[in-house]
């Protein structure tokens, strides 16, 4: 690390620990906690730290005329006063500020997102730092997750239909083992962790920029997380997959994307499972370096996956992965939770598909 870097992390750690960041302004919930001068202060410390960025890119590309720009983002516990709880503190507004700015530079049509606390708080959320940027639909349904974080989707187009199936059960019971130690879930039905969010959204055509009858289907997903539970998230993938094969039977050439936190290598297994069955990495054909990674671990876990019938208009060189500022390395999230400049532990990745009319690609569509 740079001294300059190193300098201006000392002195954004003591602002933490003097409380000037997470004092009374700090925290988001319904009471407006903070004011418009907390904020903008807050926005030119958050500036100020974009030279801790490790991995992705500086800046945003320009979008591509005629091209809907699709991103996947975990935003890293989404809580308010609201939703928070034992193991949900409210997120601080510095990271809210900074989540704020990726958003903002990223300029996505349509935002599938991750670790978000509540419907309420997403709304509170939109409204009160992404205002002007067009998101007038949200949905956030419950997931069934122990701690509460929930998949979601911020888009300009309507959201036609949403369905989740919280507690699904997936077909055989959790091992005895986890690792070397006993399981805590052994015996139990294997389930989904969070379940998968399906959302159907309008597209607007391109010559008359009318709402149409088009739609595109999103699966968000977010995985189970932790290094022995890579059973589990294939159990998942097998799950949701039949969940695919249930769109594509009713509607054989809708364009489906599966997006999200998927806490796994594309060479895992649970990812494997969706590249076997017909989706494509969009960033298949792209160099491995940092500037496609998309957690502060240096791996690349957050991913989007089209089907074939949406794989002729992805825009797949398009792609990219939003770098911002992170913990340098070496630096356990344990001794330093927070960071000035800090959005998440996981970064923004983005896609575009063009408008223009579909072509036939043959054969049958996951």
């Amino acid at each position: 690390m740079l001294f300059d870097d190193f300098r201006r992390l000392l002195a954004g750690a003591a602002l933490l620990a003097a409380g000037l960041l997470t004092g009374p302004a700090a925290h988001a919930g319904a009471t407006e906690p903070f004011t418009d001068e907390d904020i903008k202060r807050t926005e030119a410390e958050v500036a100020s730290m974009d030279s801790l960025r490790r991995f992705g890119i500086a800046e945003a590309p320009a979008r591509t005329e005629g091209a809907l720009r699709i991103a996947t983002y975990n935003l890293m516990n989404l809580f308010t006063e609201d939703d928070a709880g034992e193991n949900a503190e409210p997120k601080p507004l510095h990271e809210l500020v900074a989540v704020a700015r990726a958003i903002r530079a990223i300029d996505a049509d349509i935002l599938l997102l991750q670790e978000v606390g509540s419907l309420g708080s997403l709304e509170w959320f939109r409204d009160r730092f992404l205002d002007g940027m067009g998101y007038d639909h949200a949905a956030a349904p419950d997931a069934g997750d122990l701690r509460g974080i929930r998949q979601a989707v911020l888009s300009r187009h309507p959201i036609t239909d949403t369905q989740v199936w919280p507690g699904k059960e997936l077909g055989g019971v959790h091992p005895e083992l986890y690792g070397t130690q006993p399981n805590w879930h052994a015996g139990e039905p294997v389930a989904f962790r969070r379940s998968p969010l399906r959302a159907d959204i309008a597209i607007p055509d391109p010559e008359t920029g009318e709402e149409a009858t088009r739609i595109i289907t999103f699966f968000v997903v977010h995985h189970k997380a932790g290094r022995f539970s890579a059973y589990w998230r294939e159990a998942e993938a097998k799950a949701l997959l039949k969940l695919v094969e249930e769109v594509a039977e009713a509607h054989p050439e809708r364009p489906v994307f599966i997006a999200g936190d998927f806490n796994a290598l594309a060479t895992d297994e649970s990812v494997r499972t969706y590249l076997r069955a017909g989706f494509h990495d969009i960033f298949a054909e792209h160099p491995r370096d940092n500037r496609v990674v998309s957690h502060e671990s240096g791996r690349r876990i957050d991913m989007i996956l089209a089907n074939r019938a949406a794989l002729p208009q992805v825009l797949s060189e398009k792609a990219f992965v939003l770098g911002t500022a992170a913990r340098p390395e070496g630096i356990n999230w344990r001794d330093l939770p927070t960071l000035p400049g800090l959005a998440s532990d996981h970064y923004p990745v983005v896609v575009e598909k063009s408008l223009r009319p579909i072509r036939p690609t043959g054969g049958s569509s996951p």
